[in-house]
This record gives structure tokens, C-alpha cells and sequence, in this order.
């Protein structure tokens, strides 16, 4: 007889097979995708190669991709190490937006560069954090599912930011355009001579560094490793599991608001419609792809980012829809969450009994 049971210690090879086949279904599934569109699925690989990689400037679009991804790719990985499901990046990152526009359109416009960047990237990382602290208390005082309370606080953040530049926050000579007025010239992140590419990058990279550190070498990340694992051992040995559930929360908010921010002063320089444009649900693929730790979270977020850009490619080479990489992105979850599980398992051979034979 041949079963499936849960397998109690790490997975082989750190689960990179379950990483690979995630990756094959992806390509299989999107080349399925496109011979239904009607198109040669080697021609639309190679252009979203050619459209990533190909022409001058292009893997400097990759990169102002990658950069908010490593950030809200970072968000969840970090909850996910306690089995918090932080499905809220995207709203908490449109609040690290908010608060970038808060200090640099409202409170600070008059500050000089080296006061007003910082205060504002402080801003978006607070209010970040404090929305997805919201869902923290509701979870631990209310008992609220995370699950449920993030991704439904992702359409509130929207919405509240939609108010502000439809409304209070409206430039007035944006002839009817909804969107704020362009943040002052001094927030703007430096960027590197001669490209698009901003100190956001940088910011990730260190983010990056820094919680594996916080994960590897402190207190509070031992704590949170154990109650990954098991969080009735954390409370038997006296942790304050809610207290560092909440914290970790608000960490991962903090993270998507810094993402936020970022985006803010270093792309788009206000407050607009398509502000919101899915970075905060494409953290949890760059987790899930990087299996949770905190450096493979980089490479990760650039090569969504380079199949992003690709995909570009693949409306004007050959008049495909834009949404077919989304169809990719969808088949990449669902690998890694069956990957996931496949590898968290071993097939025993054997009887019912347990005495059978595990692989």
C-alpha cells in the first residue's frame, strides 16, 4: 500500500525540487496559454526575453520592477516564518504611498532633500506598519483570520486612497485628472546618472540584509522561527506569541509601506490611478518563490520583474494581451503552494500500521 504522510523535518534538498516544477508548470501552463491565443509559445518566450533582456535600458526597467517586489516579497515572507498569512501588502503598501504624499504634499513641502526624503520614506514604512497592525489586533483580540482581515483591508487602503486625490487631496490644476499635485522636487529619490533606476533598489537590498539578520541572529527571530514551527511549544516555554505576532505584523507592514513610498517619490512623484497595480499580491509569488528566506527574496523579485516587463514585449511583437502573464504568475502560485505541500509529505510504502517504509 502506498501513502502520503506528513513529513517531520526538512524537506530533501531544501525543496528546490518542489521550486523546479513549480517553475515547469508555469512555462508549460503559459505556453498552453498562448497556442489558445494563437501564438507560437517559443516566439512569445523569446520575445519576453527579448523584452526583458534585449535592447538598451531594458534590465534597468527589471530592476524598478524588482525593487518593490523585494520589499513586499520581503512583507510576507516575514509573517509566513510565523504562519501569519499576510495577504495585505497591497493595501499596506498603497498606505506607505499615502504617507509619502502625507509629509511631502501636507506637513513638510517646504524641507530640503536630505530632511524631507527621509521623513517621508519614515512616514510611508509608519503608516504602513499601523494598517497591518490593525489586522494584528484583530487577530489577537478579536480572533479575527489575518487571512480575511488583510485582504479585505487591501480594498478599504484603495479606496481611502482614491478619496484623497478624487477629492481633498485633488490637484486643482490637474485639468479634471485625478491625482494629487506633484510632490516638491526635494523628496524625489536620487537616482543613478543617466537611468530611471532610485536609491529604492538600495533601500531593498539593505531591507533584505537586514532581516535575515533579525531572523537569524536576535531574540525576536528565534522566537519567531519557533512558533513557526510550533506555536503551543512557544506558549509552553513562556513566549508572548500574540505580542510577537503583532510586532511581526507590523514589521511586514512597515516593509510594504517603505515599498510604497518608494514607488511614490521615486517613480511616480504623486498620487494617481494605477498606483495600486498589484506589487503587494506579487510579494506573496516572490516569497513563495524564494521559499521564505529573506536573500533568495532578490533574485526572486527579479525574475518577476523580468517577466513583467517581458510581457510588454508580447503586446506589441505580437498583439497578445498583456493579462496572459498574469495567466503565468497564477500557474507559478499554484506550483509552489503544491509544491509546497508535496514536499512537506513522503510517500511510505507499507501498511496502515506504520510500519512501512518511508521515502
Amino acid at each position: 500500500m502506498i501513502r502520503l504522510e506528513k513529513r517531520h523535518g526538512p524537506p530533501p534538498l531544501g525543496g528546490l525540487p518542489a521550486t523546479g516544477a513549480a517553475l515547469v508548470l508555469a512555462l508549460v501552463l503559459g505556453a498552453a496559454a498562448f497556442a489558445a491565443l494563437g501564438a507560437d509559445p517559443l516566439a512569445a518566450y523569446a520575445a519576453m526575453i527579448r523584452g526583458a533582456l534585449g535592447y538598451p535600458g531594458a534590465f534597468t526597467e527589471v530592476l524598478l520592477k524588482a525593487a518593490p517586489l523585494t520589499l513586499t516579497g520581503l512583507a510576507v515572507a516575514l509573517c509566513c516564518s510565523l504562519q501569519v498569512w499576510n495577504i495585505g501588502a497591497e493595501g499596506q503598501f498603497v498606505f506607505g504611498a499615502v504617507g509619502a504624499g502625507l509629509v511631502g504634499l501636507r506637513l513638510w513641502p517646504e524641507a530640503g532633500p536630505w530632511a524631507l526624503i527621509p521623513a517621508c520614506l519614515l512616514a510611508g514604512a509608519l503608516l504602513g506598519g499601523l494598517w497591518a497592525g490593525l489586522a494584528a489586533l484583530l487577530k489577537t483580540r478579536c480572533g479575527v483570520n489575518e487571512i480575511l482581515s488583510t485582504l479585505l483591508l487591501n480594498y478599504v487602503a484603495v479606496i481611502f486612497m482614491e478619496h484623497l486625490y478624487f477629492g481633498p487631496w485633488r490637484d486643482p490644476a490637474g485639468f479634471g485628472f485625478p491625482g494629487t499635485a506633484e510632490l516638491p522636487a526635494a523628496s524625489f529619490l536620487p537616482v543613478w546618472p543617466g537611468t530611471r533606476l532610485h536609491l529604492g533598489l538600495g533601500l531593498a537590498l539593505a531591507c533584505a540584509a537586514l532581516l535575515l539578520f533579525l531572523l537569524r541572529r536576535t531574540g525576536f527571530g528565534y522566537r519567531a522561527r519557533i512558533i513557526g514551527h510550533s506555536p503551543a511549544a512557544a506558549r509552553y516555554a513562556g513566549f508572548r506569541v500574540e505580542r510577537i505576532t503583532v510586532l511581526a505584523l507590523c514589521l511586514s507592514g512597515a516593509l510594504a509601506g517603505l515599498a510604497g513610498a518608494c514607488e511614490v517619490l521615486g517613480m511616480q512623484h504623486r498620487l494617481q490611478d494605477g498606483l495600486a497595480s498589484g506589487y503587494g499580491f506579487d510579494g506573496i509569488i516572490v516569497a513563495f518563490l524564494a521559499r521564505l528566506h529573506p536573500l533568495a527574496v532578490v533574485p526572486a523579485a527579479v525574475f518577476l520583474g523580468a517577466a513583467e516587463v517581458g510581457g510588454d514585449q508580447l503586446q506589441t511583437a505580437l498583439g497578445l494581451p498583456g493579462a496572459v502573464v498574469a495567466v503565468i504568475e497564477a500557474a507559478l502560485l499554484f506550483g509552489l503552494l503544491l509544491g509546497e505541500w508535496i514536499s512537506g509529505r513522503r510517500v511510505v510504502l507499507g501498511g496502515a500500521d506504520g510500519g512501512g517504509r518511508g521515502q
